[in-house]
């Protein structure tokens, strides 16, 4: 498991890193990026944001099945769990994106770096 660790860091796999962080999941790309510390922060913040934002919807639907069914319907005081979810996930994904440039310029740099270890072309 170790010889994954020391390999630098490819455009490729750098871009594959980039499109988890971005549209799938902030702080998984940082992960496969090996920026465990930052990766393991994003991915907190992503999923705090995502329950508070789940809870909300679940309390959203439950105020409108009571009204539709003519029962006690409560005044809406979950508010807060939207927006400081969105805020959450939104510092988590801004996170993400902060890293994953960081992840695109070293795999720009490993590449430069790796240009002058490449033997001669010997035949066409």
């Amino acid at each position: 498991m170790r010889f994954l660790f020391d390999r630098p860091l490819s455009r490729t796999r750098a871009w594959t890193c980039v499109l988890t962080n971005l549209a799938a999941t902030p702080g998984l790309g940082s992960l496969m990026g090996r920026r465990f510390f930052a990766g393991a922060g994003q991915l907190i913040l992503a999923l705090a944001g995502f329950f508070l934002m789940l809870d909300w919807m679940f309390k959203l639907f439950y105020r409108i099945f009571q009204e539709q069914l003519g029962g006690p319907v409560s005044q809406n005081s979950s508010g807060w769990m939207l927006k400081w979810g969105l805020i959450v996930f939104g510092a988590g994904w801004l996170w993400s994106l902060v890293t994953s440039v960081n992840l695109l310029w070293e795999a720009k740099m490993d590449e430069r770096k790796n240009l002058g270890n490449v033997p001669p072309k010997l035949a066409d």
